[in-house]
């Protein structure tokens, strides 16, 4: 189990499979959900100030259900469920035999909010939600989740997503909060701001922006392209599975230094992605009423896994060296732990119950 040093407490990360070492401490009351396309983390925290994240990714693959298939992935401690007669892998396994076997995996969501065309992403879901959460403390023990803002390019919001997870969280003896997802980076990660700044969620369905003034979003949005975006546009340049681009872009990229074909057509969709982004930041802030007047250059921190590959935060400078911002920017930089920012950002509101 990993250790990480935040900027307050303790954290400790551990997968969905792990028990994690809050269960051996009294817990305070709250908890704290990430809600991801790509990922599910929880975050809790004990009575001594360390916090145990646990960390899911967000899929799925159905196989044939037969007696050998069942008995292998019981010796391989690989998780399933049966769902209508078929055998269903969940979580980081399900990645990992998509990529065996060259199939897609499924995924319970699409474009940040739960998918329309997955007829089992509800059950699935609750599943994954189970093994990350647990049992409530006490009952009725606020569970802050994160959820996206609206998208400005495309034509849905977020209501239907918002009630189903709010409802999952319920049955399961949770008081469900939602918190805009870019919120909760403006939450974990500028405390020595006065929570002044912008945050934004880097994430597999959507990136989501939130600026802030002294804790009070002042503007959030979200936009689709993001994580999945890439992968989609890569695997369709180079004639792959989009799983097999996830791999790609996950085995150790550096976007500053590609050095083939395959990395070449990632950097060349992540500096796109980047550019469309600060675009639409710096239109939305010209074009907001009401914001507020910063006195003093603001921070942007990024968090999520898009974020992870290496040469983000350069090529992030980069792309913002050739805009006119229309406010000053003090730093530009990852959060410390990118891909816990959200979880942790939602524990903090949990605690705090604000």
């Amino acid at each position: 189990m990993g250790t990480h040093e935040a900027t307050e407490p303790k954290v400790h990360s551990a997968s969905a499979a792990a028990a994690g070492g809050a269960k051996n401490s009294k817990l305070e009351l709250g908890r704290g959900l990430d809600v991801g396309t790509a990922n599910l983390a929880s975050a809790c925290q004990d009575v001594e100030g360390n916090v145990t994240i646990k960390l899911q990714r967000n899929a799925f693959i159905d196989i044939e259900a037969d007696d050998y298939t069942r008995t292998m992935l019981t010796k391989l401690n690989v998780q399933y469920v049966v769902i209508n007669g078929k055998m269903v892998v969940v979580g980081d396994p399900a990645f990992e035999l998509a990529n065996i076997f060259n199939r897609e995996m499924r995924r319970p969501m699409k474009d940040g909010v739960i998918s329309p065309k997955e007829t089992e992403a509800m059950p699935i879901e609750k599943l994954l939600l189970e093994n990350l959460l647990g049992t409530p403390t006490q009952p009725n023990e606020n569970c802050y989740f994160s959820v996206p803002a609206d998208p400005i390019d495309a034509d849905f919001n977020v209501v239907y997503h918002k009630g189903l997870f709010s409802g999952i969280l319920k049955k399961m003896g949770y008081n469900p909060k939602p918190l805009l997802e870019g919120h909760s980076v403006v939450f974990a990660e500028l405390a020595n701001d006065d929570f002044t700044g912008i945050g934004i969620s880097c994430g597999g369905g959507m990136f989501n922006i939130c600026v802030s003034y002294k804790s009070i979003p002042a503007l959030s949005f979200s936009t689709s392209r993001a994580g999945d975006w890439i992968d989609r546009n890569v695997a369709t340049v180079l004639g792959i599975k989009a799983s097999r681009a996830t791999a790609i872009k996950e085995k150790g990229v550096n976007i500053l230094n590609p050095r083939n074909r395959e990395e070449e057509a990632v950097e060349i969709y992540y500096r796109n992605l980047i550019s469309y982004t600060l675009e639409n930041i710096k239109r939305r802030f010209e074009s907001a009423s009401g914001m507020p007047t910063f006195p003093e250059p603001v921070e942007i921190v990024c968090s999520g896994g898009t974020s992870l590959v290496g040469g983000f935060i350069e090529v992030f400078k980069d792309e913002f060296d050739r805009i006119k911002f229309p406010i000053p920017v003090k730093n530009i930089r990852r959060a410390e732990d990118a891909l816990y920012s959200v979880a942790k950002g939602c524990l903090v509101a949990a605690l705090s119950d604000i």
